[in-house]
């Protein structure tokens, strides 16, 4: 999973360059809820991280590679919560604890995931790190499928397929739903548990 590595060192003690840059990072998640990715300016990163401009690019190169680092960390924060739930050996354990933790970072973070798949297009680091982690989703469901039955390989009826197609299916109807309310956000993830045990095979 894209990231950096974790910000403690041997003694668990935070050095000053990890606090400047995770300050940096919640800074522009702040500026995307107050401005929107359009008018946030790299000069309002660092004036809000309390620093300077010339220090910000210390850091990083532009407000492209912010916003990039600021999705790593949150698709990290998801794929740490998911990784080993979906590797749960009954496969209605695991897609439910996928499917909470999901709506736990929809709520915590939609706008920045969002932003991510809105600029995933046009930002070739943001679409090559939301690709990616895509991948990786789509691996665990395939995994989830093949435990539960579904036979192996990349035929419309097989798990791989199928895991592709749930996981785009996934991001969309959360993409929807984290834009109107985290109800949406509960009925969004009761949908696609009922739609993922299905093509499990596991519900009717």
């Amino acid at each position: 999973m894209p990231g950096r590595p974790s910000p403690l060192g041997r003694r668990g003690i935070e050095r000053k360059g990890d606090v400047r840059e995770r300050a940096i990072l919640d800074t522009c998640e702040a500026l995307l809820a107050d401005k929107g990715y359009d008018a946030m300016t790299v000069g309002d990163i660092a004036q809000g991280a309390g620093i300077t401009r010339g220090s910000l690019y210390f850091y990083f190169g532009s407000k492209h590679e912010v916003v990039a680092a600021l999705v790593a960390r949150t698709v990290e924060h998801l794929w740490e919560r998911s990784r080993v739930t979906a590797q749960t050996d009954e496969p209605r354990q695991a897609i439910a604890a996928a499917m909470h933790r999901t709506v736990e970072l929809w709520n915590e973070h939609g706008l920045v995931m969002r932003t991510a798949i809105d600029l995933s297009l046009t930002v070739p680091e943001i679409g090559e790190l939301w690709s990616h982690t895509a991948d990786l989703f789509i691996a665990a469901i395939t995994a989830v499928l093949e435990r539960a039955g579904i036979q192996s390989g990349t035929a419309p009826e097989q798990a791989s397929a199928m895991a592709r197609a749930l996981c785009w299916m996934i991001e969309r109807t959360f993409y929807h739903a984290s834009q109107e309310s985290r109800e949406k956000l509960q009925e969004a993830s009761a949908t696609c548990e009922h739609i993922w045990l299905v093509s499990a095979g596991l519900i009717t």
